[in-house]
């Protein structure tokens, strides 16, 4: 394509800037759309993935058709297979009547997969049938249908990755595979920074009533050496930030200002994310085990605290000494050193997200290993009398009373996925 006809394109899409990554990203949507070829998108959150979906299918000759995007993370295990393919009256409970998934109901459109590689392996297999010859089958059903859909799917996971770490079928990710885009994170697009940022600027002042921001030579340099690791997404709430709250605009912003708005998000300050180790679900590789660990330790240790401030007590009472001595037994475990536990120091401090930074978990006190962890759990299991089932069943409860049953909500204070919320309350038969 000419540069006139990406200048067009970037116009009826809304695409703002001049980078040759994106140029040729755009050319690449336009070249495919042509075609019926599946396309897989990718590149980090924030980018702008789902526009060039667009592209793909508003200049194609399924423009007519329907066009539908799906959040594959968004949608609980126990549900997906439903919402892509339909179900049939009772399939299971909930079922009441017969439904339409979306391959059925985008028939002759397209359909965007957004964060395809969060998607459970059994919907993996049906989609791969799909891809291949057009079938699928409801859930409760037998009956094999047909759908002409066009499939474009967009990641910002290392899928090669996740293909060796078992967690993403190969065979589908060739597939979706066939063409690829590679849309190009912020920092790698030059000056469409300042361009971008007098757009959003702009936007915000008009919006606001304002008048429009402007940057001085030292802040634009700022801008253009700044990482954005939330990409244009966080460019955009910058952009609005100073808008609403800097007040005088008639001089222009300089860096010290700007860096106020950017530092807190530096991503050199940021704690890399734990890896996921071979074959294990990144919604359960975390909170099922190590949070319900460290409410057990913190029990433990908080029962010694309370022991040895008892004992401090009665050894300065009247009657304190005759009161320790018929209770020797309760408080021989003060005596006993806590029971060390090592730990890789390879592995970093996972991120968690703000629901949870009130009760974040030190990693570099526990062990991976599970032989040894066990171990400590047992002694404590002991003493404390504790059940780790009735624990977590009660957290569960708590989380979803305090969220008015509210999945989404309550999964978060948990620090676990919507999906593993939802298979824990199948499995303690939890009502909501």
């Amino acid at each position: 394509m000419n540069p006139t006809e990406i200048q067009a394109i970037k116009n009826r899409f809304g695409i703002i800037g001049t980078s040759p990554a994106l140029n040729h990203a755009i050319n690449v949507a336009v070249q495919v759309a042509a075609t019926d070829l599946t396309v897989l998108i990718t590149g980090e959150s924030g980018s702008g993935k789902e526009s060039f979906s667009k592209i793909i299918h508003s200049i194609s000759a399924r423009k007519h058709g329907p066009f539908i995007a799906i959040n594959c993370g968004a949608i609980p295990e126990g549900t997906i297979d439903s919402e892509l393919f339909g179900h049939e009256k009772g399939a299971f409970t909930g079922a009441l009547d017969s439904r339409k998934g979306y391959f059925e109901t985008t028939n002759g459109g397209t359909i965007f997969l957004d964060e395809v590689g969060e998607m459970p392996l059994g919907t993996q297999s049906r989609l791969l049938r799909v891809l291949e010859n057009g079938e699928y089958i409801r859930v409760g059903s037998s009956k094999v249908l047909k759908t002409n859909v066009r499939v474009v799917a967009a990641t910002n996971v290392n899928l090669l990755e996740a293909v060796n770490n078992g967690r993403f079928r190969e065979d589908l990710y060739y597939r979706l595979n066939t063409v690829p885009i590679y849309v190009p994170p912020l920092r790698e697009r030059g000056e469409d920074v300042l361009l971008l940022f007098r757009k959003f600027t702009n936007d915000f002042s008009e919006r606001y009533r304002t008048k429009a921001v402007r940057l001085d030579a030292d802040a634009r340099e700022l801008l253009m050496r700044y990482e954005f690791p939330g990409n244009i997404r966080q460019l955009k709430n910058i952009a609005e930030q100073i808008t609403i709250l800097e007040t005088d605009k008639d001089l222009p912003i300089n860096a010290t200002t700007l860096n106020n708005y950017l530092n807190p998000l530096q991503p050199s300050s940021r704690k890399a994310l734990v890896p996921l180790r071979q074959g294990e679900d990144s919604s359960t590789s975390f909170s099922e085990r190590e949070l319900l660990y460290k409410v057990l330790f913190d029990m433990r240790r908080d029962m010694t605290e309370l022991k040895k401030l008892v004992r401090n007590v009665l050894e300065n009472e009247k009657y304190g000494g005759d009161i320790l001595k018929d209770h020797q037994e309760l408080f021989s475990s003060i005596n006993n050193p806590e029971p060390v536990i090592s730990t890789p120091t390879s592995e970093p401090t996972r991120l968690l997200t703000p629901p949870q930074q009130s009760r974040v978990v030190d990693l570099d006190r526990y062990s991976d290993e599970r032989g040894e962890i066990e171990d400590v759990l047992h002694v404590a299991a002991e003493e404390e009398s504790l059940s780790l089932e009735d624990k977590e069943k009660e957290m569960i409860i708590k989380a979803l009373r305090k969220n008015n049953n509210k999945r989404k909500y309550a999964a978060s204070a948990l620090g676990i996925s919507e999906r593993t919320l939802y298979r824990k309350i199948k499995q303690y038969d939890i009502e909501e």
